[in-house]
Order: structure tokens, then sequence, then C-alpha cells
């Protein structure tokens, strides 16, 4: 059915529900495990919203970013392999989180995102806006949503 699935996770409470589904999902069809985390990238002029920092401190905040995301897909992966999936874990950078997640899903060849969705409504939706809701847009990807 699956060969590949990618799931993306953030580390809250709702995404690691999606991330059970996803290995129980993977086991049960034989799939390998693309796991991913966007980091973003720290805004590096006032103009971007950031307040203006060293350089260095930029490099450690993201660093920081960078080493948290990485310790969330590993976590994942452990988990997955406990269940015999095979499992690759991966941290991107990127602003745009809706893309990052369909590229990623495209350069591994994936053939399903799965995902947890908040089910904002309303002036929430507005604006937080909802990176589910642009997978599912413009992924030609199959997009499995979880809640």
């Amino acid at each position: 059915m699956y060969e590949k699935i990618l799931v993306a996770t953030d580390g809250s409470s709702l995404s690691k529900k999606a991330v059970s589904s996803a290995i129980s999902l993977a086991a049960l069809t034989g799939a390998a495990l693309v796991v991913v985390k966007v980091v973003p990238r720290y805004p590096q002029s006032y103009f971007e919203g950031g307040l203006a920092l060293q350089a260095a401190e930029v490099g450690r905040i993201e660093q920081q970013w960078a080493e948290e995301g990485q310790s969330v897909v590993d976590e994942v992966k452990t988990l997955a392999e406990l269940q015999g999936v095979k499992t690759r874990a991966l941290t991107v950078k990127s602003d745009i989180v809706s893309d990052a997640i369909i590229a990623t899903a495209k350069k591994n060849k994936c053939d399903l995102i799965v995902m947890a969705s908040h089910g904002r409504k309303g002036v929430k939706r507005l604006l937080l806006g909802s990176e589910t809701h642009q997978v599912l847009t413009h992924s030609h990807i199959p997009v499995l949503v979880l809640r």
C-alpha cells in the first residue's frame, strides 16, 4: 500500500498523536518512515520583524532551534525503530512550514504525508493560519490529517 510515509511533527501533544498513528500505519504496511520537523530561520533584518542581534547570537539561536528540532525527530525515530519501522529523522530550515513539508515529501519520494490539525476555526484560524490546510491545498501527495 504505502512504501514511504512522511510524518510532520512539532513535538506538541497533538502532533504526537499523528506520530503514533504514522508509526502504526508504517508498521502495518511495511513502509519506511520519514520524520520531519521544520525549524524557522531567525529574522535577519529589522524589516522582517526581528531584533538587531549580533551574527554570533543569531547563529547560536538558530543552532539551539536546530538541536531542539533534531531532538524531537530523534525521539520519534527511536519509537518507530522499536516497532521495527525503518526511519529517517530530518530537520528542515524554512520560514514556510507547509512548503518545507511538501518539498521534503517530494525529495524523499514519500507516497503519504501524515500530520495533525488543531482544528482552529474563525478568527483563530485567520490569525494563526493553518499549515495543515496549506499542505492539503498544495500537495500532490495524499495527506492523512489527524485530530
